[in-house]
């Protein structure tokens, strides 16, 4: 897999960091939204499947982006098909940090060295050339806008974004309402992306402990909490905290 292409990782990660304060909005769910990410780059790449709702090996060769790659052996070495919520829900410790560095060494941001409360270092990023954040975000701006069915990679970026709860950050306020509402209808247009965007919805919802409720028969109602007649991109389940921008702390 070569470089000339932006990952969806990457482009997720651009996308929710802030210009002004160089720190990334909803940092909790972003690193969920990271590891989603990887998985619908993988499959883009022909590497991986879904499989009802796991997720299995196809072709474990290699991608050549390092990150990638790390995750696809981890999936190998699971030898059966995994569910993705167990995936996403799994221990994903420095993920952002992981593509923040990454980004830095790609030259598409920089690292501006600080300190919270006067006392503890931290370290903002700030991109260094808008103009790749501004392409990103005018994909998305124009699925919205006119409502052609985006390419695969920009619907699963979409889904993601709102998995995670970019919306808010994206388009803000009242006026940003219908901008969201279209955003979440995007899911719709790529079945991995939607898969893996209600994997991460579901961690998030603490679901990922219990096994996907089948369907209610005909004439019976769904179970109390299950997904069944349930419009399933409806909102985000777990409401971002107030003021959830956060620094990235340097070790």
């Amino acid at each position: 897999m070569g470089r000339s292409r932006r990952t969806i990782p990457e482009e997720l990660l651009l996308l929710a960091l802030d210009p002004t304060t160089g720190t990334t909005a909803q940092p909790q769910s972003l690193d969920l939204g990271l590891a989603g990410a990887q998985l619908v780059e993988l499959a883009l790449a022909g590497r991986i499947a879904p499989d009802g709702d796991r997720i299995a090996v196809v072709a474990p060769r290699p991608t050549g982006d390092p990150t990638l790659d790390s995750a696809l052996e981890l999936l190998r070495r699971r030898g059966a098909p995994v569910r993705a919520v167990h995936w996403i829900g799994g221990p994903r410790l420095g993920l952002r940090q992981t593509y923040l560095s990454h980004l830095e060494r790609c030259g598409m941001v920089h690292a501006v060295a600080g300190q919270m409360c006067g006392v503890l270092p931290t370290t903002r990023y700030q991109a260094t050339d808008t103009a790749i954040s501004r392409e990103i975000r005018a994909r998305l701006d124009s699925a919205i806008r006119t409502g052609v069915p985006p390419d695969p990679r920009t619907a699963a970026l979409a889904a993601l974004a709102h998995a995670v709860g970019l919306g808010k950050h994206l388009y803000p306020g009242n006026e940003g309402r219908s901008s969201r509402s279209r955003l979440r209808d995007l899911i719709r247009h790529d079945p991995m992306g939607g898969l893996v965007a209600h994997a991460v919805m579901d961690v998030q919802n603490g679901a990922a402990a219990q096994p996907r409720r089948s369907p209610a028969p005909a004439g019976r109602p769904a179970p109390a909490g299950g997904r069944a007649g349930q419009e399933p991109a409806r909102g985000v389940p777990m409401q971002p905290h107030r003021g959830s921008m956060a620094r990235v702390v340097a070790h």
